[in-house]
């Protein structure tokens, strides 16, 4: 039996979280509540590559402060840190001027255009980080977002033998092995699992083959928003797919313009502007007009595609 007759009508924004929808890491109020200083751990995780290197041994630069935040835990630093925890921290983490406000906006915009209410188009926002999924899922982005790819951590891991053994509701413990892991290039992942509807359409799987007229979102009808060169894989595919990208900068607590300028200026982004998400501004404005390009792009291609059925001969 044919799949339905082009039914995709989900546009999907896909964000990236620090410097994007907060103005700094997310990792910050972890530092604060532990006394840590954040420069300092960050100097070590930039110095890991080198000192494990010597050793003889290579790791995952992308992912290493998961492990070093893990070394904290157990050295006694992060002392009872938590999945918890983690969660709780993460309400503490201020968003960026406009936002979570932004992403009701878009879904009222489309409920207010005609055309768009028609033929069903809907908004879909999604956060696909390489931080912590705990602290996303405790911010105030949680009740606004559709779905959630960022590492996640083991409390209590399971012991040899454990298939023998009956299940124990283990209550909250200090985090001590790393569960999910997204680094840069496992962000591509996460974007064909949106575009297959992984975890939306039951036995779907990244892996399965599907036509592209089968998948839930088109890469077509992504816009892809983040600060950084760790999101140029992700770029590129949306890219050459003919979906949208926008490079976002802060200025405070530190500024990352040049680092996003340089994006541009090689052609990694199509737009940029300011993580500044409020009624007017740039970063508002792109986006929603690039939400409406996109909304009219899939009416017309419903036209299209609905004219292209021949009705039966009527009686003459």
């Amino acid at each position: 039996m044919p799949a339905p007759l082009y039914t995709q009508t989900v546009i999907a924004f896909i964000w990236d979280f620090d410097k994007t929808l907060i103005p700094s890491n997310m990792q910050d109020p972890i530092f604060d509540e532990y006394g840590v200083d954040a420069a300092t751990f960050w100097a070590e995780v930039d110095g890991l590559s080198a000192h494990y290197e010597r050793n003889g041994v290579l790791i995952q630069q992308d992912t290493a402060y998961l492990g070093h935040l893990l070394t904290y835990v157990r050295e006694g630093i992060f002392k009872g840190l938590s999945n918890r925890k983690l969660k709780e921290l993460g309400g503490k983490l201020v968003p960026v001027p406009g936002m979570p406000d932004f992403m009701d906006s878009t879904r009222a915009h489309v409920d207010g255009i005609p055309e768009f209410a028609a033929e069903g188009i809907t908004v879909e926002h999604y956060i696909v980080s390489t931080g912590l999924r705990p602290m996303i899922e405790g911010s105030v982005f949680a009740d606004r977002i559709d779905g959630v790819w960022a590492n996640t951590f083991i409390e209590h891991v399971a012991e040899p033998g454990y298939l023998d053994k009956l299940p124990v509701s283990d209550k909250s413990g200090p985090i001590s092995q790393v569960g999910y892991m997204i680094d840069n290039t496992s962000k591509t992942r996460a974007i064909f699992e949106i575009n297959k509807g992984v975890g939306r359409i039951q036995g779907i799987n990244v892996n399965a083959r599907m036509s592209e007229d089968q998948r839930r979102v088109p890469l077509k009808n992504m816009v892809y928003i983040a600060d950084g060169p760790s999101d140029v894989p992700a770029f590129s595919i949306l890219n050459n797919a003919g979906g949208r990208t926008l490079g976002v900068y802060t200025l405070a607590p530190s500024n990352n313009h040049k680092n996003v300028k340089s994006l541009q200026e090689h052609g990694r982004i199509q737009g940029m502007a300011e993580a500044d998400f409020r009624p007017g501004k740039p970063a508002y404005l792109w986006l929603m007009d690039t939400l409406e390009q996109i909304g009219f792009e899939i009416v017309e291609a419903r036209r299209q595609a609905f004219s292209a059925i021949k009705n039966p001969p009527g009686h003459v």
